[in-house]
């Protein structure tokens, strides 16, 4: 019973402006730092490589344990929640997310940067679910669309910013602190989260270990192969068929198992009945695709093609930041209004002709004419993810709401890391093919050759066979940058037919009590 009280205490001291204004900074900081750490650190690999005698191959499972131990935690986020309590388990994934940040800051060895990426992953994972469970419950219906369009500004705007304050840290300062600045960040919203978060009650639930081993080996199978497929060659690598063999195996055993386990499974497996939740997932993946996706390619065409430094190419990418900030302080008033499918459809048509503006660049692209193509993909991006949460959960009994949450984010992590495969592929791929067709025209006997190395006073050998090979790699580099951006293009035409399946609810209103129950 005191429990009881406790509980809807706090909920009331969370009900009022004052109150939920701390709230919201309290769990938006909690976002902002495990967000902004997904993408803060790629800047920094290559600095992070050379100090920790480590090989460029090798320093990519700092990115890889994160998003692995990640993956596998985030979905127990409803099964902590309910045996820890909201705010408990909150205030640990804060502290030990902040703690884990230290220690990576301090790390002097390869191994020892992967062991305190791999707590950074365990502890941060469910500080994305929770903080958008606890919008959702926090702020009635009709403001539910405003609660997660300023959640969204942190999920959505933090990894865009990432690399452009990554590279001012790691240039101005040290690549250390990339995860020091989590440390203040973190202490805020700890504060702030321990006075002002409502807690919930404890609820007694078994762990369905079985699940999460199979869970394990399909996220870990599918996460190596994604990520060494392209340097193994695919499936001509043993390693790699036998990582597709571990993730559907593990898929195969997960999904018979919470079949047979129903109420104690890991997640219930039920909320992909409602219709909402189940499309919005999809939708949500496809949508990882074009943001990471994009976000992979823009630093390929500032760095490497037109050769700008670290921090001008986050400067670079900043419109795209500012195009989501925009679109969302202007959806959460409209997703109310309009209801959520006109909106994610305008999302969609404004990112899709942002993603088009791309596949025509070209060596004299600079960073004024990328400014449109990336504001309407930011714009774009940020019509769809406010209404899609809000839509996904609309319909969604309230009990499920942390649960489901886990699954949400868990869905669109795969997404990112599935889209991120297929892009890095397509433009790996498609420099190849060009390589392989610009060679046929490169002849040192042709007259066009000779014309080129003339005004450099360079013959068709040596030196001069050298710089016209260089080119002609990035004359290739540049095709398939063309060919992975139309890639993107294709992933917002999918999600057209996928939100054809989303159940509007009336001008966004409160979903009526039979559809709550349906």
């Amino acid at each position: 019973m005191s429990d009881a009280r406790s509980a809807r205490a706090s909920a009331t001291t969370g009900s009022d402006g004052g109150s939920r204004f701390f709230l919201t900074l309290a769990v938006m900081a909690a976002t902002v730092i495990q967000v902004l750490d997904t993408t803060i650190v790629n800047v920094a690999l290559p600095h992070m490589a050379g100090e920790l005698s480590a090989s460029l191959d090798q320093i990519s499972w700092v990115l890889t344990s994160y998003i692995v131990a990640a993956s596998i935690v985030m979905p127990m986020t409803g099964y902590l929640t309910d045996r820890l309590g909201r705010r408990r388990y909150l205030l640990i994934s804060i502290a030990g997310f902040v703690a884990a940040s230290a220690l990576c800051g301090i790390a002097t060895s390869l191994a020892e940067i992967v062991l305190f990426r791999l707590l950074q992953g365990i502890f941060g994972a469910s500080l994305v679910p929770l903080s958008q469970a606890i919008m959702v419950d926090s702020y009635p219906m009709h403001e539910r669309g405003k609660a997660l369009a300023i959640w969204g500004m942190g999920v959505m705007v933090a990894p865009i910013l990432g690399p452009t304050i990554g590279g001012w840290l790691t240039e101005t300062i040290n690549w250390r602190w990339n995860f020091y600045i989590n440390v203040p960040i973190g202490i805020l919203s700890f504060m702030l989260a321990a006075r002002y978060v409502p807690d919930t009650q404890v609820k007694a639930r078994r762990m369905d270990w079985w699940g999460l081993v199979f869970l394990a080996m399909f996220i870990g199978g599918l996460q190596y192969l994604l990520d060494r497929g392209q340097q193994e060659d695919w499936f001509s690598a043993a390693s790699i068929r036998w990582s597709a063999i571990v993730l559907v195996v593990g898929l195969a055993l997960f999904v018979t198992h919470s079949l047979l386990a129903k109420r104690e499974s890991l997640f219930d497996l039920s909320m992909f009945a409602d219709r909402n939740f189940a499309a919005a997932t999809v939708v949500g993946g496809a949508m990882g695709l074009s943001l990471y996706g994009g976000m992979l390619l823009q630093p390929v065409l500032f760095e490497n093609i037109l050769q700008y430094p670290t921090f001008d190419t986050g400067l670079a990418m900043m419109p795209r930041g500012f195009g989501s900030l925009i679109s969302m302080l202007i959806v959460g008033r409209l997703v109310g209004r309009t209801g959520a499918k006109p909106l994610i459809y305008f999302g969609i048509a404004t990112g899709l002709l942002g993603a088009w503006m791309m596949t025509h660049v070209g060596f004299d692209t600079n960073a004024a004419s990328m400014i449109v193509p990336l504001l309407l993909q930011g714009i774009g991006i940020g019509f769809v993810f406010v209404p899609l949460s809000a839509i996904a959960f609309a319909t969604l009994p309230k009990s499920l709401s942390a649960e489901a949450a886990g699954v949400y984010s868990l869905i669109r992590s795969i997404g990112s890391s599935i889209g991120i495969s297929i892009v890095s592929v397509s433009l790996a791929r498609g420099a190849q093919a060009s390589w392989g067709a610009l060679r046929g025209y490169v002849d040192p006997f042709r007259i066009e050759v000779q014309q080129y190395l003339d005004p450099m006073h360079l013959k068709a050998q040596g030196t001069g066979i050298a710089l016209i090979a260089q080119q002609t790699a990035l004359q290739a580099q540049m095709l398939g940058l063309l060919r992975a951006f139309w890639v993107i293009v294709v992933s917002f035409i999918v999600m057209i037919p996928l939100v054809m399946l989303l159940r509007p609810t009336r001008g966004g209103a409160p979903p009526s009590p039979a559809a709550m129950a349906e």
